[in-house]
C-alpha cells in the first residue's frame, strides 16, 4: 500500500475531513454547472443563430420587406436571445440577475435618451423599408431634395440628383415630410404650352398640333391627347397640349415633342410671339398716357 505523502497528509490533518468533503462537494456542484452552463450557452447560440436566419427568411419572404429590414429584425431576435442565455448561464453559477436586468434596463434607457435623435432616423428607417413608399432607382422629392434613389438603410436615405450629386437625407426628414414619387406610377400626364399670336387662327393651330401628335408612337391613346385655349396671355394665346407616356419615356416624349411642335409651326406658318423692344416700347407709352 503506497504511503500518503506527508504534505497532502498535513494537510487532510489541518482541513479536516468534514472540510475536505465539502470542498470536493462544491468543486463537484461548480463543475456541474460550468459543463451545464456551457450545454446552455452552445445551444442557445445555435437557437439565437437559427432563429435569426428564420426571422430574416420570414421578412424577405414578403415583397412589402427590403432585405435591409430582414437584418435588422435578425440581428434583434439574436442579441435578445444571447441576452437571455447570458443571464440564464449567470443564474446557474448563483449570481443574481434579477439587478442585473435592472441595471441592464436603466443603462438602456440612458444610452437610448441620450441617442433619441439617432433612434428616431432608425424608426424612420423602419418605417421607409415596411411601406416602402418609394424605392431604389425611384425619381423622387423628399424633404426638399429630389433625386433617384440610391440607397436606403436603417439610418439615411441616399439620393442622385439628376447631374449626379450625392444628397444624403436622414431618413426621420423622410419620414416627416411629403414625398412625390414621379416613378411610382406606370403612366404618366406630359403637359406643354404653346402660346401663339393673336392674329394666327386658333382651329387650324389646334389641327397642325393633332397632327404631329399623331406622328409620336410613344404617346397614349387612352386616355386622349387634349388640346384646350388655356390662357389669353398678353401677347399669346396660350395651348395646352396634354397627353399620356409611359413613366420611363416621360422626358424623352417631352423633349421630342415640343421641338416638333416648334417645328411643325415654323412649316406652317404659325407664330409664337415672344418679347420685344418694340411692344416694350409701346407698353411704356401706354403707361405714361
Amino acid at each position: 500500500m503506497e504511503e500518503t505523502p506527508a504534505s497532502v497528509a498535513a494537510l487532510s490533518e489541518w482541513l479536516g475531513p468534514e472540510t475536505i468533503a465539502r470542498l470536493t462537494e462544491l468543486a463537484v456542484a461548480w463543475t456541474m454547472n460550468a459543463i451545464g452552463a456551457l450545454v446552455v450557452l452552445v445551444v442557445g447560440l445555435w437557437v439565437a443563430g437559427r432563429l435569426k436566419k428564420t426571422a430574416i427568411k420570414w421578412v424577405e419572404r414578403s415583397p412589402r420587406f427590403d432585405q435591409t429590414l430582414g437584418n435588422f429584425f435578425g440581428s434583434i431576435v439574436y442579441y435578445l436571445i444571447v441576452a437571455f442565455v447570458v443571464i440564464a448561464v449567470l443564474g446557474m453559477f448563483g449570481i443574481q440577475t434579477t439587478g442585473l436586468a435592472a441595471l441592464i434596463g436603466a443603462a438602456g434607457l440612458a444610452i437610448g435618451l441620450a441617442l433619441q435623435g439617432t433612434l428616431s432616423h432608425v424608426a424612420s428607417g423602419v418605417m421607409l423599408l415596411a411601406f416602402r413608399p418609394f424605392k431604389v432607382g425611384d425619381f423622387v422629392e423628399v424633404a426638399d431634395q429630389s433625386g433617384t434613389v440610391k440607397v436606403i438603410n436603417l439610418f439615411t436615405t441616399e439620393l442622385a440628383t439628376p447631374d449626379n450629386v450625392k444628397i444624403i437625407v436622414p431618413n426621420g426628414d423622410v419620414w416627416g415630410s411629403a414625398v412625390k414619387n414621379y416613378s411610382a406610377n406606370p403612366t404618366r400626364r406630359i403637359e406643354i404650352v404653346m402660346g401663339i399670336s393673336y392674329d394666327d387662327d386658333i382651329d387650324r393651330s389646334m389641327q397642325s398640333i393633332e397632327s404631329e401628335l399623331s406622328k409620336e408612337t410613344r404617346i397614349h391613346a387612352d386616355p386622349e391627347p387634349q388640346i384646350v385655349v388655356g390662357n389669353l396671355g398678353d401677347s399669346s394665346v396660350d395651348l395646352i397640349v396634354r397627353v399620356w407616356a409611359d413613366t420611363s419615356d416621360y422626358w424623352a416624349v417631352k423633349f421630342d415633342l415640343t421641338k416638333a411642335l416648334k417645328q411643325r409651326f415654323d412649316e406652317d406658318g404659325i407664330t409664337i410671339p415672344y418679347p420685344t423692344q418694340t411692344h416694350l416700347v409701346e407698353a411704356q407709352a401706354a403707361e405714361a398716357t
